[in-house]
């Protein structure tokens, strides 16, 4: 059987919040390598948005390739050496200052995507009535949900909900997450930065998405955020995945 092939349509938008004055969150909207990133520089730490943007602007650099594991690689190894570009700029600073950032990535390629993070940006899918977080945020609330210290539904409102434990710029050794899976027709994906779910509930997000283009569901996504007060950035980058007929 012939592997089925995709279109994609997608719609990015940031924005800088009500609250903050400075836009740390930087966002990468590829279709032609259909590649999808956004990067979320670390609030409180020196130059969040240098750290961010030079993400974006190293993976800008990635061209499509029919070799998905080299394409894999190129992507990884693009992001381990902006985490060693960030930690020497920061050792060469006075104060010695973590430049930081979060960092969620999705590439599609034929009937699969790949999604690699570090952080707490997330990607989401909905697939009809299923609305799915495929990333798992490396924080200290996941930590204590995993170890059962506290419910899912506590984590946006415990004490340490923006104590993250992993970003690109941290740590000399940077381990990136990484899943792979199959599309169908029809699915919606989302890629966003902590701004937006820690405004709104996973099922207004998914409401919102169902059934609408791109453009509209990103608007209307961060247009709640900000009615609701938007403490932070927020960033959103919606995907949607059409299958080719066949010739």
């Amino acid at each position: 059987m012939a592997q089925t092939t995709f279109h994609w349509d997608s719609c990015a938008i940031t924005n800088v919040g009500k609250v903050r004055k400075i836009n740390e969150d930087a966002v990468l909207d590829n279709n032609e390598a259909s590649l999808w990133v956004v990067a979320d520089g670390m609030g409180g730490h020196a130059a969040g948005d240098v750290a961010s943007s030079s993400i974006v602007n190293a993976l800008r650099e990635i061209r499509p390739s029919e070799d998905l594991p080299a394409l894999i690689t190129e992507v990884e190894e693009v992001i381990l050496a902006v985490n060693r570009d960030l930690i020497r700029q920061a050792n060469e600073r006075v104060d010695r200052q973590t430049m930081g950032s979060t960092i969620a990535a999705l590439l599609a390629h034929g009937d699969h995507c790949f999604c690699l993070w570090a952080g707490d940006s997330r990607v989401y899918r909905l697939r009809g009535d299923e609305f799915k977080r495929i990333t798992v945020d490396h924080s200290k609330v996941q930590d204590l949900v995993d170890e059962g210290i506290i419910d899912e539904e506590d984590a946006e409102s415990h004490p340490e909900a923006n104590v993250i434990t992993r970003a690109v710029g941290a740590n000399d050794e940077l381990f990136v997450d990484m899943d792979i899976f199959d599309v169908k027709d029809g699915d919606i994906y989302l890629v966003c930065s902590d701004g937006l779910f820690k405004e709104l509930r996973e099922s207004e997000i998914a409401e919102i998405m169902a059934g609408k283009p791109p453009e509209q569901s990103g608007q209307e996504l961060v247009d709640l955020t900000l009615d609701r007060g938007s403490r932070d950035n927020v960033t959103v980058i919606v995907i949607h995945a059409h299958a080719n007929k066949p010739s």
